[in-house]
């Protein structure tokens, strides 16, 4: 009996079984793969391309949880992608909270308009101290 090869686990499967196992098909899965939505392999390249990428049952797990997503809120593989890139990419999701809030989509962070409230505060206090008589005794 022989131990599977470096890179290769015992309960790796390949893509035709992986793809049945999870009730899809191989072109899903490298469609999926292209996206950046499988996990990363560990393997060594073996200079056959990815049709002969195995996959272990954490792998298939993984996979699994992505598709229930993708049913769960009736969205695209690429819709998926590209949540996953507007979480990766700070500069991704910022440009697009801005496109949102001027859709009217998004309401402005509450953080800003604190800030706004808390420097408006801060200048009619300022203005006020300016303008009143000191009351009481100085503080100490």
């Amino acid at each position: 009996m022989s131990s599977p090869s470096p890179g290769r686990r015992a309960d790796a499967v390949p893509i035709s079984e992986a793809a049945d196992a999870l009730g899809t098909s191989p072109r899903s899965l490298r469609y999926r793969e292209a996206l950046g939505l499988l996990p990363t392999t560990k393997e060594q390249p073996t200079g056959r391309g990815h049709r002969h990428r195995r996959f272990s049952s954490d792998d298939l797990r993984t996979i699994a949880a992505g598709l229930e997503l993708e049913r769960g809120f009736d969205i695209t593989p690429a819709a998926l992608a590209f949540a996953l890139r507007m979480l990766a990419e700070p500069e991704t999701l910022a440009r697009v909270r801005a496109y949102g809030e001027r859709l009217g989509r998004l309401a402005p962070p509450r953080a800003r308009a604190m800030d706004f409230e808390k420097r408006k505060a801060l200048r009619l206090l300022q203005a006020k101290g300016r303008t009143a008589e000191p009351r009481g005794p100085e503080p100490r």
